[in-house]
Order: C-alpha cells, then structure tokens, then sequence
C-alpha cells in the first residue's frame, strides 16, 4: 500500500489495480471512500481500461479477427509499478505485456497520477501508445464514495447538485449489460437529483454529453459532502451495489457496447484513437469538505 498526504488529506493506494483505498480528510474527520465489502461489491475505485462497460457477447472484432474482453477491461485486475512517490503526488504504470496482448493487440503505457493539493485530489489517466500502428481504446474511473457519510444522515437525504440546468435522459443498461436504445428522461430542466436506493434497481444511470463539468454530493442535513469535477469526459456513469451504503460517481470515455452494436472496434461508440506515440491526457479532481 503506498499514501500520499498533505494538512488536509491523507490518500491510501494499491499497487494492485492501482486502485484507491482510502481518502480521509484530516480536517472534518470523515473518511469518504467506500469500505469495500465483498457482500455487496468488493472494489473501491478500479481503472477501467481498454474497454468502459460491457462488450456485445463479450467479444470485439478489428482487423478481421475477434477478440474477448471481460467488462471494465483488465487494468483493475493487473499490478502497477509504482514510479518515484512524492509526498504529493504518485504515480503507477502499466504497460501491455504477452498476457494483455492476447485480448487487446495493441502496445501501450498506462499511467495513473494520484495529486494532492489542499482538500482536493486530482486522478488523471494518460494513455501512451508504442504500437507502430493506430490504438483505439476507452478509459474511465469508478470511485466509490461512502454514503451516508455523517451519523445522523440517511442515503435517501442526500442529492446530486450539477453545476448547469439539465434537461437529459438515462440511458437503461440491459440485462446483459448494454445500452438499450430508447432513453427515459431523467433531469427535466433541474440541476438536481435525489439519490435512493430505488435509482440504481436496473443498473447505472447512464448519462451522455452533459452541460455540467462539476457534481456535487450534497445533503441538508450536513455541511459535509464533495465536489467531483469530471471535465472532458463526455459520459457520467452513477450506480450503486443492491442496499450498499455508496455511491459510484464514474467519469467515462467510453461506453458499454448497445444492444445493436457492430462489435467493431473502430465503430464502437466512445472509442478513442491515438496515433503511434501520441498521448491521451484525462483528468478528475475532487474536492472533499
């Protein structure tokens, strides 16, 4: 396990997955990831890298051959070398391998930088491609955060406040883990979203190109919660386990594949391209009060 901390917060990783653990505030006292238990869902915040959700039959096909991923991709699963901690910042690399070669044909560097700064944490995702040819991917988080996050406070007092009016749909997951292609209005001219369990009983909420770069985690009941900037990413996943105390606020480039996808890899929706040494840049930073 590696840490970074500063006078506000103290930020616990694993090599494994390079996967957060922990992000306590020193301030207010609260510790506000998910304890993980493997009742309900055993991760806290896994890297979802080369694939964001679930593929159609679980299979893509480039150049004329066809290739199996498991949901989420294999990053979450594989060890990161840790590369020089700083007492702000650290840093884990993953490069593709015989094993990563077998289900995804292109040769990459995957770099995962954790940053502190005051009570805010910065989480950015760069892609390098060492292919001699073009790479298409999709990358994304799925941090976990606790709710309810104070004694005193229930998961149904809490809400989502984004930083524009929205007027945007859900998009339903299937039950084979698809985007379905008929949308259900969600946000009707309103920045905000009551949470309860009752949202997440058919999957994620799925939300696609939103006026709003920043969400926040709030409740009437405190004065604690947390601010999540998700920037250029251009899908917003939210879910829950079935009655687990958390909330996934999940940045996206990429998606699952829809129930009427060709299952090609250069067509699929939200894919990425990076051409031979390129790099993909991404980051969310959260604020935590």
């Amino acid at each position: 396990m590696f840490a970074i901390e500063n006078e506000d917060l103290k930020i616990s990783i694993s090599p494994k997955g390079a996967e957060l653990q922990s992000i306590f505030n020193k301030q207010t006292g609260l510790e506000y990831m998910w304890g993980g238990d493997p009742a309900f869902w055993g991760k806290k915040s896994p890297i979802l890298f080369p694939i964001v959700g679930t593929l159609k039959e679980g299979i893509y096909y480039y150049n004329n051959k066809h290739y199996s991923l498991s949901r989420h991709g294999f990053a979450r699963d594989m060890e990161f070398e840790a590369l020089s901690p700083q007492s702000h910042s650290l840093s884990f690399l993953l490069k593709s391998n015989e094993a990563t070669l077998q289900h995804f044909p292109f040769e990459f560097e995957l770099r995962i930088i954790y940053s502190i700064q005051q009570n805010s944490l910065r989480v950015s995702y760069h892609v390098k491609n060492v292919s001699d040819r073009e790479m298409f991917f999709s990358i994304g988080g799925h941090p976990a955060f606790r709710l309810p996050l104070v004694p005193g406070s229930a998961y149904d007092d809490y809400y989502l406040e984004f930083n524009e009016e929205e007027t945007k749909p859900r998009w339903p997951i299937s039950k084979e883990g698809l985007i379905t292609t008929e949308p259900v209005l969600l946000l009707q001219e309103t920045n905000i979203l009551h949470l309860s369990r009752q949202l997440f009983s058919d999957d994620a909420v799925v939300l696609k190109n939103l006026a709003s770069s920043i969400v926040s985690l709030k409740t009437g009941k405190s004065k604690h919660g947390l601010d999540f900037d998700f920037g250029d990413f251009p899908y917003l996943g939210l879910w829950a386990a079935k009655n687990a105390d958390f909330i996934c606020i999940e940045p996206w480039c990429g998606i699952a594949d829809s129930i009427d996808a060709s299952q090609e890899l250069t067509d699929k929706e939200g894919i990425n391209k990076l051409n031979r040494e390129e790099v993909f840049k991404r980051s969310w930073i959260a604020t935590f009060y």
